[in-house]
């Protein structure tokens, strides 16, 4: 069983996962890839307090760069957007 803080790595900060926190109350987070999505659910519940509605996820492909001895990869990883009751909020900063 993994802990709230091992399948929570990071809050993923980009423009749109801004705008979309403040407009329509969704946050994204960098998780690990063996969480199921009521994990993640229990575990921003745990870690913010907050109430969740709804939580979907995306697994994102590696991207393949090229080096002097070759071709190489960034590893796969995975993306939950956490969606909150309408009265909760989660300050990133």
């Amino acid at each position: 069983m993994l802990h709230a803080t091992q399948i929570i790595k990071r809050p993923l900060v980009t423009e749109k996962s801004t705008w979309e926190g403040a407009a329509r109350n969704r946050y994204s987070f960098l998780v690990d890839m063996r969480a199921s999505k009521k994990q993640i659910e229990v575990a921003v519940a745990e870690l913010f307090s907050v109430r969740v509605t709804k939580v979907r996820t995306q697994i994102r492909k590696g991207r393949t760069y090229r080096t002097r001895h070759g071709v190489a990869n960034t590893g796969d990883w995975k993306k939950a957007i956490v969606q909150l009751y309408p009265d909760d909020k989660i300050d990133l900063f």
